[in-house]
This record gives structure tokens, sequence and C-alpha cells, in this order.
């Protein structure tokens, strides 16, 4: 694990919810259906009792005995999760309850006792409804994978197996518009695939086999086009893919295991709550047993001060509290991993809509981390295809990570046009290629080389064409062909397409300060910043120097987001506020070491988090003044009398479904 854990998630560990409402007690008596049929029936009969008990010729052990019976169904479940709860050693609401219900019972108030546990079973059940709503979202990605892989056997034959059965490197069958059962390599077919359950992209990915299958790789090494992963849809073509991650260590299996732990980490709000709590239950509890004796300084029978003491009881419960946050990020959480976000829980989602200043590493996020061909400008009389003719013929033969970016921009220019045959390729060390262009020489290089060859200047023309060209940020090359300075051709990594836009959507939404970390030098760092709206461009730094940058943007802004692919940039990322990693899908390391995770390698998702965040916050503030102002407004009127046991229940579940429902709304989130 890396620092990045370490540093966020310091207060994160193994925390549990304990006063959440969800189903963690597995009673085994029922389902949450079952509990909403108790809580109802509850209410039916409370509710024919109460009725009965105005009707003068009827019986008073009649209604009697159905609030007794409302009692016994409205407490059922109460009691068992009371029980659990007491046998772990937490007092939680639910006891609370029962033993202000059975206070009222001893008083002869059943109608009252009943009244209470009706309304708190059912609000119970309604709120457990609703958020398991929420968990359905994340249970849902779990369910993508398919549990059978058609397998191709080495003699051709196909069979089905079970996902857990398949191995690394076997080769499964994959039909048109059936889901995807590993994460692999296409070996075999081109189609299209909607990565949309892990990625998040709205429009499908076209596909394609790898050329050369033999390759030892990972599935981050691939190119898009050639990796699939589980879960995924398959288009109208059949595939045949390469097993590179067991069912257990895929894609889709570490990103349901990651969002189910994110429920369990919490958020500031949620650790201020859970202090509060700490001292507020024992005050609750000392004042209850100081009502107790009420009766002893004013003149009331001890029966009221009882009946006053549970209705206290019931009126500070924390009930609508200790939901209010866990179940907004909750909602936030699933929200997001349905738009290909992973957010570790309610740290960062809290953390990350109030950032002002948001750090990008330039290689890979801003740009597309691989060179392209940018400019092929012919001089002398020499036509732009002759130029391209003869530097892709001799970069063909060279395997530098500039000659595939010239080899292949030339033949998108060029097309079917054929390319002359090259040989005799000799790599001059710090200087360029030469070879040998149907009987004639062919040099590629930089000035330094075209120095030594002709013992001279390089023409003045030449160098203000590649001058320019530096200054803005391209690397630049003279070819030469027979004796003769036929052009220059220059190679950038270019700017993601998504770039320009994401960046002025993050200007909108109000993120002042666009920082740009790069190794590059400065006058580099300048062009693609004005280029794209960075603010404050960052170049010639090191490893460390980008750890330093951090710190540094920490002391004036306070808080700072990283953004980087999540393994070069691990240490920025860790001393950051908030590490995000980009294109995390079939990178263990970006998802292990990122607080939030954009699984599709697109900047698009960022504003979309960002609003996310923004908007979880203000829920979760809502419902924490929401809850609180309960509290503040009930335990005054219960102590003075102007609230009982019932009107005082109501009002709490009524708040505790409300502070639900408000969370809920995250999951239609949209920007």
């Amino acid at each position: 694990m890396s620092e990045q854990n370490h540093n966020h998630n310091h207060d994160n560990q193994d925390h549990e919810h304990n006063n959440e409402h969800s189903d963690e007690h597995n009673h085994g008596f029922g389902n949450e259906k079952t509990e909403l049929y108790f809580a109802i029936g509850s209410g039916v009969f409370w509710l024919t009792g109460l009725i009965l008990s105005f009707m003068a010729t009827i019986p008073a052990w009649l209604p009697l005995s159905l609030f007794i019976i409302a009692f016994f169904l409205g407490g059922f479940f109460t009691l068992i999760e009371a029980y659990e709860a007491v046998k772990s050693g937490k007092f939680e609401i639910d006891f609370l309850m029962l033993v202000a219900a059975a206070g009222a019972a001893a008083l002869g108030k059943w109608e009252e006792g009943a009244l209470l546990l009706f309304l708190f079973s059912l609000g119970h059940s309604l709120e457990k409804y609703a958020m398991n709503k929420a968990r359905k979202s994340i249970q849902a990605l779990s369910e993508l994978a398919p549990s059978t892989a058609l397998l191709k056997q080495t003699n051709g034959n196909i069979s089905e197996v079970e996902i857990d059965q398949l191995q690394l490197n076997d080769v499964i069958v994959i039909k048109p518009n059936s889901t995807i059962a590993a994460d692999g390599m296409v070996i075999a077919g081109s189609s299209s695939v909607n990565q949309a359950p892990i990625t998040g992209e709205s429009m499908a990915v076209s596909k394609s086999p790898i050329d050369n299958t033999n390759t030892t790789t990972t599935l981050e090494n691939l190119d898009d086009e050639n990796r699939v992963f589980a879960g995924t849809i398959n288009g109208s073509s059949t595939l045949e893919i390469k097993v590179l991650k067991l069912a257990k260590d895929s894609t889709l299996s570490r990103l349901v295991e990651l969002v189910k732990n994110a429920e369990k980490q919490k958020s500031p709000t949620q650790q201020f709550t859970d202090k509060f709590e700490k001292y507020f239950v024992p005050a609750v509890l000392f004042t209850v047993v100081a009502l107790l004796f009420a009766f002893l300084i004013i003149d009331e029978p001890f029966a009221d001060s009882f009946y006053r003491a549970m209705a206290v009881l019931v009126a500070a419960s924390p009930c609508a509290l200790a939901i209010s946050t866990p179940s907004a990020v909750l909602a936030g959480v699933a929200r997001a991993a349905k738009q290909g976000v992973l957010i570790k829980g309610g740290r960062p989602l809290e953390d990350l809509g109030s950032l002002n200043a948001l750090a990008f590493d330039k290689t890979g996020t801003l740009t597309e981390g691989k060179p392209k061909l940018t400019n092929a400008i012919a001089l002398n009389n020499t036509s732009q295809k002759e130029l391209l003719k003869i530097a892709v013929a001799v970069e063909k033969l060279s395997d530098h990570p500039l000659a595939s970016a010239i080899v292949n921009g030339g033949k998108e220019i060029l097309g079917d046009t054929i390319i002359p045959k090259a040989n005799d390729l000799q790599a001059l060390t710090a200087r360029g290629v030469k070879a040998i262009v149907e009987d004639k020489q062919a040099y590629i290089g930089n000035r330094r080389l075209f120095e030594e060859i002709t013992k001279e200047d390089v023409p003045l023309a030449i160098n203000e064409v590649m001058e320019n060209l530096e200054s803005q940020g391209h690397t630049a090359m003279i070819v030469y062909y027979d004796n003769n300075y036929i052009g220059v051709i220059s190679v950038m990594d270019v700017a993601r397409e998504e770039a320009q836009s994401t960046l002025l959507a993050l200007k909108e939404i109000g993120i002042k300060r666009m920082i740009m970390l790069t190794g590059d030098n400065q006058q580099v760092a300048n062009t693609i910043a004005k280029e794209l709206g960075i603010t404050d461009p960052m170049g010639n730094l090191l490893p460390e120097d980008k750890v330093a940058a951090i710190e540094l943007l920490i002391k004036q802004e306070g808080k700072v987001a990283m953004i980087g692919d999540g393994v070069n940039d691990a240490p920025a990322m860790a001393k950051s506020t908030v590490g995000i990693a980009m294109g995390a899908a079939g990178s263990a390391v970006a998802l292990e070491t990122a607080d939030i995770a954009l699984m599709a390698d697109k900047l698009d998702n960022l504003p979309f988090a960002i609003e996310l965040s923004r908007k979880a916050k203000s829920i979760i503030k809502q419902n924490l003044w929401a809850s609180l102002g309960i509290v503040a407004l009930l335990v005054p009127a219960t102590i003075f009398g102007i609230a009982s046991i019932g009107s005082a229940v109501a009002i709490h579940e009524g708040s505790t479904l409300l502070v639900v429902v408000n969370a809920l709304r995250l999951l239609r989130f949209k920007t």
C-alpha cells in the first residue's frame, strides 16, 4: 500500500457506521419486506384500537388487546436488533426506543407505547428500503460480469466454464452483443465495445487485435483498442480474448471492492457527528436520570416525571444525525461509480468540492503522452509529398519512439502513396539517423549533424523554421537527401482533444488556479499552458520538485488536488489534499494510490466529479442542520411538556426519512 493511503485514509480505517440503521444486523427472522409488513400490521392494530377506544359500547379490554398486539408487532424487529446491539456492547437508538415504549406501557399508556413502536418500526423499515436502493446501485456493479465464459481449447473446441476457473493466458470467445467475461487482450476479431459500465464513456470504443499476440504485456500497457474489461458489452462482431487477469483481480472486482470500502470511510462531517454523539449521548442519559427525580423538586406525581423522562429520551435520540452523512456519502459514491468515477469514501467526496486549485501532470494527463507528427515543411522546390516519402522510408527502419510518430503521421497524410524502400539504416548518436533511399543517401537529424556533414552552418531560412517550431514546444528535425536540404519535420506530444474544453469548464465552475507540473523546459510548458488555459505552468521539474511544488501550493491555497497517472506521480499525489488518477481502468497501482480515480483515460469527468462533490457537501450540510435542529427543538419541547412521546417519535422518524430521501437525490445528479 502506498504512502497515499497512509496519508489520506489514516482516519478511515475499519470504521463502521455504528448508529446506521442499515442491514448490518442479520437477524435472520425475515427480510426488509417482512419488517415493513410487521410495521404496517402494527399501525393497523393501533389505529383500530384507537377508533374502538372512542366507542362507549366497546369493552376496554378490546382496544387494549389491539394496542398490545400493535406493541408486539412494532417492537418485534426493534427488540431483536436492540438485543444484538447490546450483546456486542452497543446501546443504540433501538434500545432507547424500547426503554421509552416499555416505560409508557408501565404507566398504562399502551396506546402511546404502541404508537412509538409503530412509527419507529415504519420509519426504520422505510429507511432501510431507501438506503438499500442506494446500495443496490453499488451491488449492480458486481452483477455486471457474466458467471460463465466460452473457453477456446487448444484443439479449437469451445466449452462453457465458470469465470472463476479461467486461468491467465486462456483464450475466451465473446459472442456479439454479449457481456465480456474477463480483463484481457484482443487477439482476433474487430468490434465496438460499450465500456460505460467500467469507464463511464458514452461512446462505444473500437477494438482490434494486437499485432503480436505473443508479446508479454500487462493490461495497463496495452492501447485502449487492444484491451477489454470484464463487465463491458461487446458489439456486433465476435472477439477472441486472451485472459490477462483472473476474475478476482479484474478491474471490475477491484472497483466493486473499493466502492464497498468507500462506504465505511468517514468524512470530516461524519467524524464531527461521531465526536458530537460521544459527548451528547452521556449528557442525554444524565438529563433523563435527573428528570426521573423531578417529582422530588416540583409538585407532580412520579408517573409524570417518568413519562417526561421517556419523552426526552425519544426526543434526544440522534437518529437522523446518525444517518444523515453516511446516506449522502453512499449515494454520492454510487452516482460517481455509475459515471466511471471511483471516489474512495467521504473525505475525498467532501474535499474535492472545496478546492480552488488543481495541479496537473503534463505528459499523459493534459497531453496524450505519445508524440505525433505535427509539421512537414518542404523547402527548395521539394513537395510535402516527396519530403514525407523520404522521411517515412528512413524512419520505418528505426525503433525510436519519434520514428513511429513520423511513420504513422506521414502515412496518414500520404494515404495510398507508395513508400520507396530504404536500407542500411545507421543511428548517429545524439545527432539523428542516415539510410540509403533509392540508391541515394538520406539524413534526418539536428543542426549539429548537418554542420558536421556540410562543414557549414545550417542555412538561415532553415534555422528560422527550426527556431520557430522549437519555440512552440516542437521537436524539429532537418531532412537532407541527395546532398540537398529538402525540408523540416517536427513531432510533439500534443494536447488531449478534451483538455481545452475541460479546463474551460473547470474555470466556469470556479477553479481559480490550474497548475501544470512538467519535466519539460519552461518554454514548452508556457506554450502548452497558453494553448490550454493553464494559469501556472511550472517546467524543468524533477519528481521531487513536483512534491515540493504541491507543498508550496498547499501553503498558498490550503487545499490542492493533484491529477496524474497514479504511478509516476504517486509521491506528488500523496502530498496533495486529493489525489486523482487518470485512466485507472486496468491499472491496479492507480486504483490503489488515488483518492479518486477517473476510470476512462479522459479528463471530461473531472468537472462532473467536482460538481458532484459540491452537491454532496451541500446535501450533507442540509442534513446536518436539519437533524441537529430537530433535536434542538424537540428536547426543550418534551422537557416542558409541549410534545408527547408520540409526537416526538413522529417528528424524529419524519426527519430521518427526510434526510435519507434528501441524500438519495444524489443518485439522480446531473451536471
